[in-house]
C-alpha cells in the first residue's frame, strides 16, 4: 500500500506548495501596500495638542489655548525654512529660470505643511518634489544632489512627522524608499561627486530612531493610562460590592432578630387566647412557618456574602446608645472630639441606628487618618421625620504624617445613606477641614414599630 500526499489547501494541482520564503516576501510587501500605499491621501488632519503636560498646565487659560496649537506652527515654520532655504540656493535667473526658481521653493515646502492633514501623502508629495527638482534643473543648479538643502530639510521633517503619526514599520519603509530613490537619481547626471543621499541615510536613520522611540513611549503611556482608567472603574465597582456586603452581613443579625421575634410571638400567640378558633391557631402556624423559612433563606443568603476569615460578631450590633464608648475610644487614639445632641433622643429601627453609628465610626476613623492633630465634633440632630447627623474636623496641624487610606470610607457611607434613602454630603470646609452632613429619613410608624 502506498502512501499519497493532498496537496496543500488553497493550492490548485501541479503548482506545489508555497515556500516559506515566498510567504514571508508577500507579507513583508502585503505591509508595504497596507501602510504607504493604501488610503496614502486619507484626510487625518493633526489634532491639537494636550495642555495638560507638565509644563503647559501652568500657563494662564489663553496662553493654554495656543499652546495647543504649537506643533502645528512648528511644523509650517519649517516648510517656510525649507522653501526659504531652496530659493536662497539657487539663483534667480529670467525667463523660464523665473517660473522654475518660483515654484522650487513651493515644492519643497508644501509637502512638509501637507504633513498636518495628510501624512502619508505628504511623504509622497516630497518625494515627487524631489523628482521634479532633478527635472526642472537637469544641469544641477543647486549644490547638492538629488536633494536640495531646501528638499533635505523638508525630506527630513516629513518622514519625521509621518513617523510620528504612524507606525514603527511605516517609517522603516520610508526610510529604504528615501534611499532607493537617491540611488536611483545618481544615473541620469552622474553626480557621484557631490551626492548627500549618503548624508540623508545617516540623518534621516537617527532622526526616525528617535521618532520611533517617542511615538512607542507615547503609545505606550496611553495604553498605560486606558489601562489604568478601566482598572480605577472595576476598582470603584468592587469597592461598591464590597462595601455592600458588609453592609448585608452587619444587617443580617438585624433581619434575623426581628424575623425570630416573629416566628416566636406567632408559636406563644394561640396560648394567648382562652379557646382560640382553628383559623387563628392556623394562620400563626402559618406566619410562624414563613418566618422560620425566611430566617433559613436569611443564613443561605449571608453563606454566599460572607467572605472565607469572616467571623461572626458575638456581641449585639452598635447602635446610637454607643457612641459615647466610640467617642471614648477616639479620644485614646489621640482624636479630640466633642459631640452635641439636639432633640428628644428616641430610639430608632435598628438598620437606621447601626448604619448611624457606622457613618459617625468611619467619618471618625477618617479625621484620625487623614487630619492629625485636628479636633472634631459630632452632632446628632433628632428631628421629624428622621434623624441628621453631621461629623466636622478642623485641617491638620502636621504633627503626624497623614495616612493615604483606602478610599473606601465616603463610598462605604454613601451606600449606606443609599440604602436607608438619605441624603449625604461630604467636602473640606474653609478652614482646610472636612465635613460630612447626613440625613436618613424615618417614618413614624416605623419609629412606632421600634
Amino acid at each position: 500500500m502506498t502512501d499519497t500526499l493532498s496537496p496543500p489547501p488553497g493550492s490548485t494541482p501541479g503548482s506545489g506548495a508555497r515556500s516559506p520564503e515566498y510567504l514571508l516576501a508577500m507579507g513583508v510587501f502585503g505591509g508595504l501596500r497596507q501602510d504607504l500605499f493604501r488610503d496614502a491621501f486619507a484626510y487625518r488632519p493633526l489634532p491639537p495638542m494636550r495642555t495638560d503636560g507638565p509644563l503647559t498646565r501652568h500657563l494662564p487659560d489663553r496662553l493654554r489655548r495656543y499652546a495647543a496649537w504649537s506643533p502645528h506652527a512648528a511644523v509650517l515654520f519649517v516648510a517656510f525654512c525649507a522653501a526659504m532655504i531652496t530659493y536662497t540656493d539657487r539663483s534667480q535667473g529670467s525667463g523660464p529660470g523665473l517660473v522654475i526658481w518660483a515654484g522650487s521653493g513651493l515644492l519643497t515646502g508644501l509637502p512638509v505643511a501637507l504633513t498636518l492633514i495628510r501624512p502619508v501623502g505628504a511623504w509622497w508629495a516630497v518625494c515627487a518634489a524631489t523628482v521634479a527638482l532633478g527635472v526642472l534643473s537637469p544641469g544641477g543648479g543647486f549644490s547638492s544632489w538629488p536633494w536640495a538643502p531646501g528638499a533635505f530639510l523638508a525630506q527630513l521633517a516629513v518622514m519625521v512627522v509621518v513617523a510620528l503619526r504612524t507606525r514603527p514599520r511605516t517609517a522603516a519603509w520610508m526610510w529604504v524608499l528615501t534611499l532607493l530613490l537617491g540611488f536611483v537619481m545618481q544615473f541620469p547626471g552622474s553626480h557621484y561627486g557631490n551626492s548627500d543621499d549618503g548624508p540623508m541615510a545617516v540623518t534621516s536613520a537617527i532622526l526616525l530612531l528617535i521618532a520611533v522611540v517617542v511615538n512607542v513611549r507615547r503609545d505606550a503611556e496611553r495604553k498605560i493610562t486606558v489601562e489604568q482608567s478601566v482598572t480605577a472603574v472595576e476598582r470603584d465597582k468592587r469597592t461598591v460590592l464590597e462595601e455592600r456586603t458588609t453592609i448585608a452581613r452587619e444587617l443580617h443579625d438585624v433581619v434575623a432578630h426581628h424575623m425570630s421575634v416573629v416566628a416566636i410571638q406567632a408559636e406563644a400567640a394561640p396560648y394567648r387566647v382562652e379557646d382560640p378558633p382553628e383559623e387563628l391557631t392556623a394562620a400563626f402556624a402559618t406566619i410562624r412557618e414563613n418566618a422560620v423559612a425566611a430566617l433559613t433563606e436569611l443564613r443561605r443568603v449571608l453563606g454566599v456574602v460572607r467572605a472565607e476569615d469572616y467571623e461572626a460578631p458575638d456581641a449585639p450590633q452598635p447602635t446610637l446608645a454607643d457612641l459615647d464608648r466610640l467617642l471614648a475610644n477616639v479620644r485614646d487614639a489621640g482624636l479630640d472630639v466633642t459631640k452635641a445632641v439636639t432633640g428628644a433622643a428616641r430610639e430608632l429601627p435598628q438598620g437606621v441606628e447601626l448604619s448611624a453609628y457606622r457613618i459617625i465610626q468611619e467619618a471618625l476613623s477618617n479625621a484620625l487618618r487623614h487630619a492629625p492633630g485636628a479636633a472634631a465634633r459630632v452632632e446628632v440632630g433628632y428631628v421629624l421625620g428622621g434623624v441628621g447627623l453631621r461629623v466636622v474636623n478642623g485641617p491638620p496641624t502636621g504633627a503626624v504624617p497623614v495616612s493615604p487610606g483606602s478610599g473606601h470610607g465616603i463610598t462605604g457611607m454613601r451606600e449606606r445613606v443609599a440604602m436607608l434613602g438619605g441624603e449625604m454630603t461630604a467636602g473640606e470646609t474653609a478652614d482646610g477641614g472636612y465635613e460630612v452632613a447626613v440625613f436618613i429619613p424615618v417614618a413614624a410608624d416605623t419609629e412606632a414599630r421600634a
